[in-house]
């Protein structure tokens, strides 16, 4: 999604959803629009380059927080992430078992 600005909240939802919201210059998004006018509807994103190039060839640049960007490269939601520390995970629960047996009963 191409926009001028988004509200907090869905901005971070998109993400969540695997959705790239991008912000670009309103005069860059009414150019993006006056293009799409004439039919010619192919824009492309560049997540990795950060660009969004127009119809036309028309490049502009956007910023995204680099742990976003790399979590979408990497095609990682919130548990995918968290698998990621799983050999951690199984460390810690391992020294958990060790320390407190009785708790494993429960």
């Amino acid at each position: 999604m191409i926009s001028t600005s988004f509200a907090d909240i869905f901005y971070s939802n998109c993400f969540q959803n695997g959705l790239l919201p991008v912000v670009l210059k309103v005069e860059e998004v009414q150019a993006l629009m006056e293009e799409a006018k004439g039919g010619n509807h192919l824009v492309t994103v560049d997540l990795d380059a950060q660009t969004v190039i127009s119809p036309s060839g028309r490049t502009f640049t956007f910023d995204i927080d680099p742990q976003r960007k790399d979590k979408m490269l990497k095609g990682l939601d919130a548990i995918g992430e968290t698998l990621q520390a799983a050999p951690d995970i199984d460390v810690y629960e391992m020294k958990q078992a060790l320390a407190r047996p009785w708790l494993e009963d429960a």
